[in-house]
């Protein structure tokens, strides 16, 4: 192991803040304990139960497996790399509530056997090719914020081990061309970080999903994520002008275009590919000039039936606001901005050019006829009144991840399922969920949120929230009962099994259900000229048997 390497595996926990590895977000943040105190209370009242909090697991508890791969197994000149247990137990898993679970009860059967740390496109090609030669899995790493095990090393028979590639130092914004408002952007850049470096350009990409703090460029481009704007350019792809992909068996750039009718599209190809293809490294993607002119409402409504109808309305009005999410009285009571006997529905303009208070003014007025209201202070311009529903709930957004973690070590199962489906359907899906949950729990011993993160023209992305007291050492169990039951009423009654959170390892039944036939078969067509070896991410989207005529001798540094 040479001194670079040595300095990444001994020193990679450094000073200060470091992140949980076996759960979301910095070791020293939390959810305040005011917050903490009103959902104990607010639980063990619904539930009939006493809350008792475990503590979090310590990583000298955690064994590991023996890594597969030794030191001197590959060679220096290729990147940094580390077997260290941090690194390993936090590239284990991504942040579903399966993978919480799992790791607070210190199980980490799959680790990955090495994390390597590449720095170019050069070291990246030579880390794919060592792992087809040694027919070593290799594992995309962005932020690590999958909720769908889109980045656990629980790859089956078939590989002499695997490979973590945490992208983390490819972090650059690498030029900006101010005429088109474009920047080739590296895709291991951080959002907060990634806003930074745009900033004093007056330029932003405007894609903030809820994993914003703690995922990447690469990741969202992986993904397909959904991001700020609730309604027109609601993913990463209306962002992308090209991108840049390493795979086994070479590169591959996109022409930079601002359009193009040229065939199908290789930029559609990659974007959602979710590392099975190969390494997204770099892409150019389309920013806007920061905004200048806010205004934002919150409308309230006794009739959840009517809020929809309001939704529904504004969508297809063509006033395109930044903002437009509707929030059943479940959902606004836990997010702390309401007592739980309306639903809310938050609604924002935003503009770098004009002012967008006469588009607001026409959504109240749309909302009003749906039988809203607007709440005390709730209506404001510029970000103005701290306190309002709208601000209250933009500080309770990031943190809702922090949340999740404090529910569960307060034994509350706490799942998440997010669809679209067109406005026809949504009462009947949203019927079949509360049913399936019910049926699947047991009992009506539940909490079942919904909210809105999206709207279009032709129907909502519905994202709900389930809440129920752990069946203490059979939540797995518990989980995979849940998560059948909802999953399946969801693609019975028209909807789609993700409509931001990928599909990773944990949809893939509901996906290969979704999928067309012929169209899996092409992608495992393509995956078999990029990836002829199988090493790419084994088990995400399609299953390919791997190549098992690999090397054997896997001390062999990679030519």
């Amino acid at each position: 192991m040479d001194k670079e390497q040595r300095k990444n595996r001994d020193n990679d926990q450094g000073q200060g803040h470091l992140r949980k590895f076996w759960g979301w977000g910095w070791q020293d943040v939390d959810i305040s304990e005011e917050e903490k105190g009103f959902m104990k209370n607010l639980l063990s009242q619904f539930f009939g139960i006493q809350i008792q909090e475990i503590s979090p697991p310590n990583l000298e508890d955690i064994q590991l497996p023996t890594s597969k791969i030794k030191d001197g197994h590959i060679s220096g000149s290729i990147c940094a790399f580390t077997d260290s247990p941090y690194q390993r137990a936090s590239h284990t898993y991504g942040k579903s509530y399966k993978d919480i679970i799992r790791s607070i009860r210190g199980n980490f059967a799959h680790p990955p056997d090495l994390v390597a740390f590449p720095e170019n496109e050069n070291e990246i090609l030579n880390l794919l090719g060592w792992c087809s030669d040694k027919h070593i899995a290799a594992i995309p790493y962005g932020g690590g914020s999958s909720v769908v095990g889109g980045v656990e090393p629980d790859i089956g028979e078939g590989y002499s081990g695997t490979l973590s590639i945490d992208l983390s130092r490819l972090n650059k914004v690498l030029e900006i061309d101010t005429t088109s408002r474009t920047a080739l952007i590296q895709a291991g850049v951080y959002g907060p970080d990634l806003e930074q470096q745009l900033k004093r350009f007056n330029l932003s990409l405007r894609h903030f999903p809820q994993s914003f703090e703690f995922s990447t460029l690469g990741g969202w481009i992986a993904t397909r994520s959904g991001g700020h704007f609730a309604t027109l350019y609601t993913h990463i792809d209306e962002f992308v002008e090209s991108l840049y992909l390493v795979t086994p068996q070479g590169t591959v750039e996109t022409r930079r275009l601002p359009g193009s009718g040229a065939g199908p599209s290789p930029d559609r190809l990659f974007i959602g590919s979710e590392g099975i293809f190969g390494i997204i490294t770099q892409a150019w993607v389309k920013l806007w000039e920061r905004p200048r002119f806010r205004a934002s409402v919150t409308m309230h409504f006794k009739d959840f039936t009517k809020a929809v109808e309001a939704c529904r309305l504004i969508s297809q009005s063509g006033l395109y606001p930044t903002n437009c999410r509707l929030l059943d009285p479940t959902e606004a009571l836990m997010n702390f901005i309401s007592d739980g006997t309306s639903s809310l529905l938050l609604v924002g303009f935003e503009s770098a050019d004009y002012p967008v208070t006469s588009r607001l003014k026409t959504a109240i007025e749309i909302c009003k006829e749906c039988q809203g209201e607007i709440g005390k202070n709730d209506s404001h311009q510029n970000g103005s009144n701290s306190n309002s529903s709208v601000n209250l709930w933009k500080k309770m957004f990031l943190k809702a991840p922090y949340l999740r973690d404090a529910l569960v070590l307060m034994g509350i199962f706490c799942e998440t399922f997010e669809t679209c489906v067109t406005w026809d359907r949504f009462f009947d899906l949203h019927d079949a969920v509360e049913n399936a949950a019910r049926q699947a729990v047991g009992s009506t011993n539940l909490l079942l949120s919904c909210r809105f993160t999206h709207v279009y023209p032709d129907g909502p992305a519905p994202y709900y929230t389930l809440l129920t007291p752990a069946v203490i050492g059979s939540e797995l169990q518990q989980w995979t009962t849940v998560k059948s039951a909802i999953s399946d009423a969801i693609l019975k009654n028209g909807g789609t099994i993700t409509h931001h959170h990928a599909i990773g390892r944990e949809h893939r039944p509901w996906y290969d259900k979704q999928r067309p036939e012929l169209f899996g078969q092409a992608l495992k067509s393509v995956k078999s000229v990029l990836d002829p070896q199988g090493i790419m991410n084994p088990g995400v989207l399609i299953d390919v048997a791997p190549n098992t005529t690999y090397k054997s001798d896997t001390t062999t540094e990679h030519r």
